[in-house]
């Protein structure tokens, strides 16, 4: 039986210890499953989660499982079978899974989302879609505060309301007075 080398495992747990680094630096990820897609989609894919700031790679299945025993993401060994890449976003949480449902959806390439992973909780693949399908956090935040401005224009528009009809009974006063 060969073993190997002490150069090749110091290798190894180098990238297992990167890994590992990066899976906790990252507040969501989502692991795929590329097999058949093409050079051509393969680099407009990533070209499109780079300019996402989402960090896209292949990796082994046994290095990743290594790099996620004793985490939280655990979960994730079931899918680590086949080929599987991987993206991690370190500030959007939904921003990798809306890119690659994308990818996922369209016939045309096949590609598959195995699992992903949010502030350390495993999701299946329809927990990835349901995540891909949130808006953005920017239209969240204007959503929020539309809604906390909505009582404040109303409550404006019933002074301008009010101030309007005395406004115009006092000129019908004034108006009765000079005839």
């Amino acid at each position: 039986m060969n073993l190997p080398s002490e150069k090749v495992l110091q290798a190894k747990q180098q990238i297992v210890a990167e890994l590992s680094e990066k899976l906790n630096s990252s507040v969501a990820g989502v692991v795929v499953d590329y097999k058949g897609i093409t050079v051509a989609d393969d680099t407009k894919l990533r070209a499109e989660l780079r300019a996402a700031g989402v960090e896209y790679f292949v990796v082994k299945n046994t290095l990743l499982k290594i790099a996620t025993k004793g985490s939280n993401l655990e979960g994730l060994h079931s899918v680590l079978e086949g080929t599987t890449a991987i993206a991690l976003s370190k500030e959007d949480p939904v921003v990798a899974a809306k890119i690659l449902s994308k990818y996922a959806d369209d016939k045309a390439i096949p590609f598959s989302i195995k699992a992903g992973f949010v502030d350390g909780s495993v999701l299946d693949a329809n927990g990835v879609n349901a995540l891909a399908k949130l808006p953005s956090k920017e239209v969240l935040i204007a959503q929020a505060l539309g809604g906390l401005n909505a009582p404040i224009s109303g409550f404006a528009n019933v002074l301008a309301a009010n101030l309007r009809g005395l406004v115009v009974a006092l000129n019908a006063i004034a108006e009765k007075q000079t005839a």
